[in-house]
């Protein structure tokens, strides 16, 4: 699966820069939004096939909160460190981690502060989101299909489900799109407080 998607990420740099005719280059936004839709809808049918999967996750209860609220913890925990070594201010560093993935959000939100703290913040979190694609198939056959969700961050709710939905379950699934939703309702929330303190 992760070759795939390098290989389908490399092939589209190279249709969009030799080949894409530049009159269309305006409704790319939309066609990436109708395709997402495309590949939501199929992960739902994937995930309304398996039997017992809303059983599954009323069983889990409150507990599903954790695993963005230790993902979300995480994300800031390492970049605050990765901002100690690159000598950038914590509370900086604290806010592009709190970017969890949404990398339009986050990089205008810190680009109010300076362009060169939403440009970090643009850079990091697409970067995060290029990973995650290439790392959650190994992460989920080598590691664990909960722990699968982690580089995803906010983006497991919609960029990132189908792939953790093909590398892991039904469960695992709904889960993810439950963290996507909570980290990505804490990205407003979280970046301007971090910048703040």
């Amino acid at each position: 699966m992760t070759y795939k998607i390098i290989l389908s990420v490399i092939f589209g740099i190279l249709f969009g820069r030799f080949f894409f005719p530049v009159a269309l280059a305006e409704y790319v936004g939309l066609l990436i939004d109708l395709g997402l839709c495309v590949l939501l809808f199929f992960v739902g049918i994937d995930i309304g096939k398996q039997k017992n999967i809303f059983f599954k996750i009323k069983k889990i209860g409150m507990k599903v909160l954790l695993v963005p609220l230790m993902i979300g913890i995480g994300s800031i925990l390492g970049a605050m460190l990765g901002g100690f070594f690159l000598r950038i201010p914590l509370k900086e560093a604290g806010a592009v981690g709190a970017g969890f993935g949404w990398y339009s959000l986050s990089a205008i939100e810190l680009s109010k502060h300076s362009s060169q703290l939403g440009t970090l913040a643009f850079v990091t979190n697409v970067i995060r989101e290029v990973i995650a694609l290439m790392s959650i198939p190994i992460i989920a056959k080598y590691i664990g299909k909960l722990e699968s969700i982690a580089p995803a961050g906010a983006t497991a709710m919609d960029t990132t489900l189908p792939v953790i939905s093909k590398a892991t379950d039904g469960s695992i699934a709904i889960i993810s799109f439950i963290t996507g939703v909570v980290l990505s309702t804490m990205v407003p929330i979280l970046v301007p407080l971090i910048m703040s303190l």
